[in-house]
């Protein structure tokens, strides 16, 4: 009998015909670890997927939140990002979850993800887009040992893009709004002659502003793709 990679009480598993038929995977956590996650559903923005629910009438336009209005506004960052697709909403559990993976270096966490991250990509996205993880700096990879949106583009199990480099510098969830629209950029390009005419999906774990995702677009863009969307393990709220 395996166990919750979470809370490391025994799985209780059962089988039905559904599952044989399917061939689906066992989970790899329990059902009171696994209801904590909440799945992003319901009404949401058609840019970065965030939810209507508990957002005031003032702060949505049609089908878009203010946030994305303020960045189709913006002539630098005007359809930058196609779309966003996250998994789950970012809350306090997930985060404690991330945490583990992320700064703990808890490598197989990221194996919980799998189905969902799998299921979402189907759902939203197909295999003509072009696959790009967000990287780390080098001093970040080097502190860490492995880059987490990597590991999460892996779990499509498809061919993985690694054309961006990142340079080191202070963390964006230290700056204001304005700075994060308005910094200089801080991703380019390492070479590819695949980039040109091709949709790119950039693979991240965490939307919060989205001001590293459309950097990371913008210069993407600038290498002549033809549209760039993101898929992102969490979705800040």
């Amino acid at each position: 009998m395996s166990n919750c990679l979470i809370c490391n009480n025994p799985l209780i598993t059962t089988t039905s015909w559904g599952k044989l038929f399917t061939l689906a995977e066992p989970s790899l956590m329990c059902d009171e670890c696994s209801s904590k996650f909440e799945k992003v559903e319901g009404d949401r923005c058609a840019i970065c997927d965030r939810s209507f629910d508990n957002i005031a009438t003032e702060y949505r336009h049609n089908d878009l939140c203010y946030d994305c209005v303020r960045w189709q506004q913006d002539p630098r960052w005007k359809d930058t990002i196609c779309k966003n697709r996250s998994v789950y909403i970012y809350n306090a559990y997930l985060k404690d979850i991330i945490s583990l993976y992320k700064f703990r270096g808890d490598h197989i966490i990221s194996q919980l993800f799998k189905q969902e991250f799998q299921r979402v990509f189907k759902k939203h996205f197909d295999k003509s887009y072009i696959i790009i993880p967000i990287p780390l700096s080098a001093e970040r990879l080097y502190e860490r040992g492995f880059n987490q949106a990597k590991v999460l583009a892996e779990l499509l199990q498809l061919p993985i893009m690694e054309v961006l480099a990142r340079t080191h510098l202070e963390k964006q969830s230290k700056k204001s709004r304005t700075e994060r629209m308005n910094t200089e950029n801080v991703f380019s390009i390492t070479g590819s002659s695949d980039i040109p005419s091709r949709k790119i999906l950039i693979i991240d774990d965490i939307y919060t502003t989205g001001s590293t995702l459309r950097h990371a677009a913008e210069i993407l863009l600038h290498a002549g793709a033809e549209s760039v969307s993101s898929l992102t393990l969490a979705r800040g709220e």
